[in-house]
């Protein structure tokens, strides 16, 4: 990771000491780096990884700003036109400041290009935990195929797990309406979790918010559909010593249950795993990264 990498894993509020303001004489100073800027020259973060903003709470957001104004500045960066600066963080304060009817609205200005903008506007909302599952999946998934990130690199970052990225990717596999109800909240990211590898997972979805089952529920009916669907299986041959000495040996390498099958046209190794944890793990020992 670069030093860039290392002063974001500090959070926000380290990076707002780290970076040069920018000065122009057509923000009004307020003291403290802070500014204050007409709120028609601020527009919202084209890549903004939050997408949906809770309307209630944005309405009680407006009350307390017309009330009390608005509290932490917004962050911003200037763009190509002289009159415009674009919200990297705090565009729920900017959109509530609107509706509370403000002129102007106190901002720090900050020179970063695209991938500092995105890296800050994903830090920010994390550490307020303001975005949604997948929301969260989908910011991860901008900075890897925009900016050519890994895992490990998001997850020093941010400031979370690596497994933490990889089970939060892993919700951009489900189908596009098990998406949506993540989205707006009707499944948790833990029951999302448990359809990822589910036969149907968007009748299991349905499932599982008609019956308002619990995470440990929806993984139970998750195996038991699975088992159920699974087609019968002829007895297994009896295994030469050589073939359950191998299994012994990359049991314990791996510390998961391997099985190897010979047959005439070659065979197969078949590894198990019990948690997406242990999945992460075993993907990333195959790919000679660390944990």
């Amino acid at each position: 990771m670069t030093d860039r990498s290392s002063r974001l894993g500090r959070g926000l509020a380290a990076l707002i000491g780290d970076m040069g303001t920018i000065e122009g004489p057509r923000v009004a100073e307020s003291g403290g780096g802070v500014r204050r800027l007409p709120i028609d020259f601020v527009t919202a973060n084209r890549a903004n990884p939050r997408r949906s903003f809770d309307e209630d709470q944005l309405a009680e957001l407006t009350s307390s700003i017309r009330e009390k104004g608005i509290m932490s500045p917004l962050l911003v960066r200037p763009t190509s036109d002289p009159d415009t600066f674009e919200i990297i963080a705090g565009e729920r304060r900017w959109r509530a400041a609107q509706k509370a009817g403000l002129h102007e609205v106190p901002v720090i200005i900050r020179e970063v290009d695209d991938r500092e903008a995105l890296e800050l506007a994903i830090i920010e909302n994390v550490q307020r935990a303001d975005l949604n599952p997948l929301e969260e999946a989908l910011g991860y998934g901008q900075l890897i195929e925009q900016f050519s990130y890994t895992q490990q690199d998001l997850a020093q970052v941010i400031g979370k797990s690596r497994s933490h990225v990889a089970n939060t990717m892993r919700l951009l596999r489900l189908p596009e309406h098990v998406q949506d109800m993540v989205s707006q909240g009707q499944l948790t990211a833990g029951h999302a979790r448990t359809l990822i590898t589910a036969d149907d997972p968007e009748s299991l979805a349905q499932r599982i918010v008609d019956q308002g089952l619990s995470v440990r529920e929806a993984e139970a009916l998750s195996q038991q559909r699975t088992s159920t669907s699974a087609s019968p299986r002829r007895a297994p041959a009896e295994k030469d010593a050589d073939t359950r000495a191998l299994e012994r040996q990359l049991a314990d390498i791996l510390g998961l249950t391997v099985k190897v099958t010979h047959g005439s046209a070659g065979g197969k190794l078949e590894i198990r795993y019990k948690t997406l944890e242990q999945l992460d793990s075993l993907c990333a020992r195959l790919s000679g990264q660390s944990h």
